[in-house]
């Protein structure tokens, strides 16, 4: 070969090299220039990672400072799976640890489209730090909290549940969802191709939830679970429900219904037996109902304890003929006996004393027909008809507590009223919240102390001499008052067969501490309040009293 040709070989040798550098520094300089924004954003998406940090969520207490709702300390495993090289191992792995199905897991680890899925949400610490220390690339970890119920099934209707997310679903979590909740935080994190933190980019702090402490006493609240548990089971009812408040504040000791159930397993039970049906659901009251108009009928004037009626057994009321429960002659009862022996027909002769105008004005005075206001989701306002809806019979049934639809909380925040002295107060289940105070509940007064007196003292006879001498608690005055109704059916009658019994009253008769109520819902065997509620209340006023040592009525 001669100089010249391997001269012209040498040119054509680094003339290439030549183009190839000239066309890698243009793709250099095009992909810094031209490129540079998205492939930095491309970069970023593989190697940053925003991870929620969950703010810690509120205690709920009860009065004395007993946990209902807490937060237990638990892990969030995810992964990565474009970071993930072989699937099927870590899907084994991470199934042996945390108690996982590996075949459930596998397609979630195989699908590199994805940038981030669960492995396990709020997994045990224990188990998480056990599969943590394998070291497995493209798998990460973060505290999170799982909200827990250490009463179980006590006061669960009423302190309800938080989901996976911590939120709030039911009951007092999601009426206090925004002071439980705080304000979760982030932190990003930047990571190699292997998974591994390089560094933490940006941060921003958590607010945690304040804590809430309520009225209910979580020991009565146990009793009252219990003896509703014994007394539905013995008459073999469906449900069976009770209040128990302190009409001197309108807080509410126990808020109880049966069946109830464990909130730490709320995604397994019906939603029929997770809600307060003291709360959410209307009776008719029958004779319990009373009350409203021989207050009214006391207040406005028109009679006396003392003044006396000729009663005859029956009385027509439009196309009605309505009785006394108990077969006799025509006999003379004064207004204390009326309400004493719970004459229908005395009531409704009372009732006409009244009219219609003024009775209606009375029912909505006790608080029928609307809410109550209590701090708790889903409340009914129960079902009053106005005025103008009544026809010729109404004023024979609402009365007697027929024809009207009332809830439980409604009936003895109004016998709370004559308990207290005639002065209605709010019913209400928060205390005070960490950092302040609950609001005030509201007041009004709607009978005088006289006319709350003379039925305090009615409401007494009722226990002593009347259908509701089952409530006595030996070394204390009761008042109180007996219901039995009859069950709407299909056809727009009652039923012949399906009864709701109640009993709501007060104890001490003259100093209340405690009002309780006790309803039962289709008891079979017997129907009679004074049967199938009375003892109900006798029991649960009997624990209460020696456990908040009220002295005995002297």
């Amino acid at each position: 070969m001669t100089a010249r040709a391997a001269n012209r070989r040498i040119r054509l040798l680094v003339a290439v090299f030549a183009a190839v550098f000239a066309v890698a520094f243009l793709r250099i300089g095009w992909l810094q220039a031209v490129k540079a924004h998205a492939l930095d954003k491309l970069a970023t998406s593989q190697q940053r990672l925003e991870v929620t940090l969950p703010a810690h969520r509120g205690t709920i207490y009860d009065r004395l400072g007993v946990e209902l709702a807490i937060g237990e300390r638990a892990v969030t495993v995810y992964a990565n799976p474009k970071q993930i090289r072989e699937p099927n191992l870590v899907a084994q792995a991470a199934a042996q640890d945390l108690g996982l199905d590996a075949g459930e897991l596998l397609p979630l680890l195989s699908d590199r489209s994805r940038g981030f899925v669960y492995v396990k949400r709020q997994a045990d610490p224990d188990k998480a730090a056990a599969l943590e220390r394998r070291g497995i690339a493209g798998l990460g970890f973060y505290p999170e909290e799982r909200r827990t119920y250490p009463q179980r099934g006590v006061a669960a209707e009423v302190v309800g549940y938080a989901g996976v997310d911590n939120r709030g679903l039911a009951g007092l979590e999601l009426q206090l969802e925004r002071v439980l909740r705080g304000q979760d935080g982030t932190k990003t994190t930047v990571k190699d191709p292997f998974g591994r933190t390089l560094e933490v980019v940006d941060t921003e702090a958590r607010r945690d939830g304040r804590d809430v402490w309520l009225t209910i006493d979580h020991t009565i609240q146990g009793q009252v679970e219990r003896v509703l548990a014994d007394t539905r089971k013995r008459w073999a009812a469906q449900a069976a429900s009770a209040v128990v408040m302190d009409p001197r504040t309108g807080e509410v000791l126990a808020l109880a219904v049966e069946p109830g159930f464990d909130a730490n397993r709320f995604p397994k039970v019906a939603r029929e037996n997770q809600r307060n049906r003291a709360v959410t659901d209307t009776y008719e009251p029958g004779s319990t109902f009373k009350i409203v108009t021989v207050s009214g009928a006391l207040e406005e004037g028109v009679v006396s304890p003392k003044t006396s009626f000729t009663l005859p057994y029956s009385l027509q009321v439009a196309d009605r003929v309505i009785h006394d429960a108990v077969k006799r002659g025509t006999q003379t009862m004064t207004v204390a006996q009326i309400l004493s022996q719970s004459s229908n027909v005395g009531v409704i002769t009372l009732a006409f004393q009244l009219q219609q105008t003024k009775l209606s004005e009375w029912i909505e005075r006790f608080g029928f027909g609307r809410p109550t206001g209590i701090d708790f989701p889903g409340e009914t306002e129960g079902i009053v008809l106005p005025p103008d809806k009544w026809s010729g019979s109404t004023i024979g049934n609402v009365p007697i507590g027929q024809g009207i639809a009332v809830t439980p909380l409604q009936m003895a925040a109004a016998y709370s009223t004559i308990a207290n002295g005639g002065t209605w107060i709010q019913p209400h289940l928060v205390e005070r919240v960490e950092g302040g105070k609950a609001p005030a509940p509201k007041r009004r007064r709607v009978i005088s102390r006289e006319t709350a007196q003379d039925v305090r003292h009615m409401l007494r006879d009722v226990v002593e001499e009347g259908s509701g001498t089952a409530a006595q608690v030996p070394g204390y005055r009761i008042a109180g008052k007996t219901g039995t109704a009859a069950k709407p059916d299909e056809t727009g009658g009652y039923s012949d067969y399906r009864y709701v019994a109640s009993f709501v009253g007060f104890v001490p008769a003259t100093k209340p501490r405690l009002v309780i109520l006790v309803t039962v819902d289709e008891p079979r065997g017997a129907i009679w309040g004074g049967t199938v509620a009375a003892p109900a209340f006798a029991e649960i006023a009997k624990f209460a009293l020696q456990y908040l040592e009220v002295p005995p009525t002297s």
